[in-house]
């Protein structure tokens, strides 16, 4: 029976030879990721099920990363819980503020991640690890605390949709931006509890920096989980850590796949997102001249050493706009000495700029960058939903670095051939 790589994972970790789609399966996992935002209440259930200790201490990763540094008693309460969860689990990979990084570059970087894993965490863009060939995705903090529990969870074996994206894309135009694309042409839901699985000539000869992006976005369009098959650039990526053991899964040729989208983006403009959905994608042209209060460098999605690098070649060497503040999150502190290698701290720094701690603060509205009454931010984050990044009235467009990098210097938003 031919199989998607979904299906050849889910049939691995539940210990069959196959698997059909739709089909409910008991499927152990290899990592399970928690935050100080979701781990407190799972810790609650934990306690609650009279569990006394997890199933391998060593397959539970607990990151200090969507309110820190703590910005108020409660989200120090909530860190202060899991990590003294931690401590009594014999947690080993437990991340602490000044240690750390947000979750989703920390883990494959760390190399806590693998090709042809099963992994789950309570976060819904856990799904950013499928660009390394895994099956990841998010789920809820009760069923985390199971998974603490248990090391496996029941999943309904998901169809797959397959996305060939194919074409040189122009300059400034990368991961960000074909997800963007491809997001607002199936929109919210158009991959609902499906496995987006993405090929073609654009896949192969992108980075893994945009990949991982690509796979962080596949929630937006409601899929279970992102999947690029693995190759050589994934290979390169994995002998980082020689230490790991994997078998990378490639779909069978034959596999079938419950819709097949073809994309060409050989001349694909930069794309935005506007308010106040993910899938609302328009060119930058058409929404070129709004005013922009604050620019948001950074996260989960675009908070790499190349994204850094990007914006810094838009900016041209130009000053922030004077009515426009420009926040720079490096994603872990690894990407931050690199940017300090690299010079481009004291770059942002001369420009006008604030570069701050690994922290989700300004992606979720938690702190470090909040919008007022009416506010426009153009951030490089996932998500600009209603009242997401502050007022409820405050607007969001999304874009990639280069956009993000222009529109900073413009003071609105910005093509970085105009600057």
């Amino acid at each position: 029976m031919s199989q998607t790589i979904a299906q050849k994972i889910f049939a691995r970790h539940a210990g069959k030879d196959t698997v059909e789609t739709g089909e409910l399966v008991f499927a152990k996992v290899d990592m399970i990721l928690g935050t100080d935002v979701t781990v407190p209440l799972s810790v609650e259930v934990f306690r609650r099920m009279g569990a006394k200790e997890v199933f391998d201490p060593r397959k539970i990763v607990l990151v200090n990363d969507h309110f820190v540094p703590a910005k108020d008693l409660k989200a120090a309460e909530l860190s202060k819980t899991m990590r003294e969860f931690a401590q009594e689990m014999g947690i080993f990979n437990y991340f602490e503020v000044g240690r750390s990084g947000i979750c989703h570059v920390l883990l494959p970087d760390e190399g806590l991640v693998k090709p042809g894993d099963l992994i789950v965490g309570a976060d819904s863009h856990t799904c950013t690890y499928g660009a390394l060939g895994a099956f990841s995705t998010g789920i809820g903090s009760t069923d985390m605390a199971a998974a603490w529990t248990l090391g496996e969870l029941w999943f309904r074996v998901p169809d797959t949709i397959k996305l060939k994206v194919n074409g040189n894309p122009p300059k400034w135009v990368g991961g960000k931006d074909i997800a963007i694309y491809i997001i607002g042409k199936l929109g919210v839901e158009g991959a609902l509890y499906k496995a987006m699985e993405f090929s073609g000539s654009t896949i192969d000869n992108l980075s893994m920096d945009g990949r991982f992006t690509l796979c962080n976005m596949a929630i937006e369009a409601g899929a279970k989980a992102g999947i690029v098959p693995p190759d050589d650039k994934t290979g390169e990526f994995m002998q980082s850590f020689p230490e790991l053991i994997y078998e990378p899964m490639v779909p069978d040729d034959n596999a079938e796949y419950s819709a097949v989208y073809n994309f060409d983006v050989s001349d694909l403009p930069l794309q935005v997102a506007k308010p106040y959905l993910p899938s609302n994608a328009a060119p930058v042209d058409e929404v070129k001249g709004k005013k922009v209060h604050q620019v948001v460098l950074g996260s989960c999605t675009n908070g790499r050493l190349s994204d850094f690098k990007l914006a810094a070649e838009a900016m041209k060497g130009n000053a922030v706009h004077k009515d426009t503040k420009l926040i720079v999150i490096p994603s872990s502190n690894d990407v931050y000495l690199e940017m300090i290698d690299a010079g481009l701290v004291t770059t942002f720094i001369e420009a006008g700029a604030v570069v701050g701690p690994p922290t989700c603060g300004p992606c979720i509205g938690g702190h470090m960058g909040v919008l007022a009454e009416n506010e426009v931010g153009l951030y490089t984050t996932n998500r600009n939903f209603v009242g997401r990044n502050g007022h409820q009235t405050s607007e969001v467009y999304l874009a990639g670095p280069a956009v993000a990098g222009a529109t900073a210097i413009a003071g609105e938003i910005a093509h970085p051939d105009d600057i």
